[in-house]
């Protein structure tokens, strides 16, 4: 399995804040947020691990140069205007085969996420595996619509009649998304809600994977909220 890691975002709403940690090496339990996600990589059987971080955060880089992983370790540095457009640079570095995607500030319990790894490492069936949440604390959440067998029927960016899960921000999938991907950027597409959108208009089949409790770390009161979770 491979892994990675978009961390190009400014982190402008920490810094308004007071929290003057670039938001990568922002710490949970005394570990910067970037580590501890690899080192839960490692620990889930990672093959490499690829992160893309924007030009100005010259402390994250230095950061990543100073660290010894036991698996290859792939920097790109550039500058993005969205996710999707970072996760389209950071697919050019991806080798083929199954790989998790995750926003650097997505957190959850270690346990949920190796579980979650192993069920689409077990998945022969489908393309993907999204983790979704019933836990809503992001500003403008991606509602998932799912059937009986939780196969993803569409997302949406308002609530619906019986919506109960969003989008945590922790995406499984193959190099068989790529094009889909291409075709969004170069059809000036932006966000990465319109890239999942996309695939399902694609054909693709995906399965969404219940994890109780996902937090995004956007603003300074989040971060002991995460504490407190990976702590339980």
């Amino acid at each position: 399995m491979h892994y990675a890691i978009i961390a190009a975002g400014e982190g402008s709403r920490l810094a308004q804040e007071g929290v003057k940690k670039p938001k990568p090496l922002v710490t949970l339990g005394g570990t910067p947020m970037v580590e501890r996600l690899m080192g839960i990589f490692v620990r889930c059987n990672a093959e490499s691990v690829s992160i893309i971080v924007n030009e100005s955060m010259t402390e994250v880089r230095q950061y990543l140069d100073s660290l010894e992983l036991p698996v290859p370790l792939n920097v790109v540095v550039k500058s993005t205007p969205s996710s999707m457009h970072s996760f389209y640079e950071l697919s050019r570095v991806l080798p083929e085969g199954k790989f998790c995607l995750t926003t650097v500030d997505t957190v959850c319990r270690e346990e949920d996420f190796a579980c979650y790894i192993a069920a689409f490492e077990a998945d022969d069936t489908h393309d993907g595996m999204w983790a979704v949440t019933p836990f809503i604390d992001d500003e403008k959440p991606l509602y998932v619509d799912v059937n009986e067998q939780m196969d993803i029927t569409a997302f949406s960016d308002r609530r619906f009649d019986g919506a109960h899960l969003v989008s945590g921000g922790i995406y499984a999938m193959t190099h068989k998304a790529f094009p889909v991907l291409e075709r969004c950027v170069k059809s000036g597409m932006a966000r990465m809600r319109n890239f999942q959108r996309a695939l399902i208009d694609a054909g693709f089949c995906l399965k969404a994977y219940a994890i109780d409790t996902i937090i995004d770390v956007d603003h300074a009161a989040d971060i002991a909220v995460a504490e407190r979770l990976i702590a339980s």
